[in-house]
């Protein structure tokens, strides 16, 4: 309890810095885009091979396959409720609530998360988790606003994403047992341990943008029960029926429980379905993220 207290109010602390930034206007909105390609192509993918190097040891290759099969489980699942949940919607604000169901903030939030919950050997997990949501950001999830889907541009996305591309090197070097240079590794260590400072500075950043006043609504504040509660809620009762491991059903039960991505806010922006919509799901499944993830968390550690 005290830890998890302890990182809570670490995750706190950082994003009230990311709100200070940009509303002391410190950094323009232009920052943003620039942290989180920084994050995701440089950042993360460090964190996610470290991640590897300093689990093998407490993790196996049955666990990568459990939380792999978990995963692909519940994008179905997430699949089939984005199809047929809130049907008297407009056809904007179903394009963001089918596409926040599919897509959780799992690869941004979820990774500091899992690793300030579980360690080195919960993000290697989670690195596994998400492979299936990429191939369904990139495929069902860009289908929802632009109305198709180029298959083969989502396999060269997926297979050359650097997180994935991490992971795959990880899980070699993991599983071959194959020695790796401590002149290379703390480097790499070093740069993957940014990952939550600017996750945080990120979300902070993005917060500081909304009128709180008018932020939630019916359907979000449904929307919100079934993305933090429901689902995580599916899974956990899943994973103890499967009797996985305690690490697979923590990890895969969390990242269950994250709010929205960001990505749905950029997405509705671009193939202009309300972006303004978007945003506040975004921000508000975020701010309610924040104690259910802390509530999980004591249930599953």
């Amino acid at each position: 309890m005290e830890k998890l207290l302890s990182l809570e109010f670490e995750l706190f602390a950082m994003i009230a810095v990311g709100f200070l930034i940009r509303r002391i206007r410190l950094l323009g909105k232009e920052a943003e885009g620039l942290i989180t390609d920084l994050v995701l192509y440089v950042v993360l993918p460090c964190n996610i091979f470290n991640s590897f190097l300093k689990a093998g040891q407490d993790s196996s290759a049955a666990e990568c396959i459990a939380v792999l099969l978990v995963s692909i489980g519940i994008q179905l699942l997430s699949l089939l409720y984005s199809r047929f949940a809130f049907p008297k919607e407009s056809p904007d604000h179903r394009c963001s609530l089918s596409y926040a169901m599919i897509c959780s903030n799992a690869g941004f939030l979820g990774n500091a998360v899992t690793e300030g919950v579980f360690g080195a050997a919960g993000l290697m997990l989670t690195s596994i988790y998400l492979i299936p949501q990429r191939i369904m950001m990139w495929s069902e999830g860009l289908a929802i606003y632009s109305g198709v889907s180029d298959k083969r541009a989502t396999i060269r996305k997926v297979v050359t994403h650097p997180c994935v591309v991490a992971c795959f090197l990880g899980l070699l070097v993991m599983e071959l047992h194959i020695p790796f240079p401590a002149f290379l590794q703390q480097p790499i260590q070093s740069i993957g341990r940014c990952n939550t400072p600017l996750t945080m500075l990120m979300i902070g950043m993005i917060l500081s943008e909304i009128d709180l006043k008018h932020l939630v609504d019916k359907t979000i504040l449904i929307f919100t029960v079934h993305r933090l509660i429901l689902m995580p809620l599916i899974v956990f009762l899943a994973c103890r029926i499967l009797s996985v491991s305690k690490n697979v059903a923590g990890v895969s039960t969390l990242l269950a429980a994250m709010p929205a991505g960001a990505t749905t806010a950029m997405l509705s922006a671009k193939y202009k379905r309300d972006p303004e919509f978007a945003t506040r799901l975004v921000v508000f499944t975020t701010l309610c993220s924040v104690p259910a993830i802390f509530i999980w968390s004591t249930l599953l550690v």
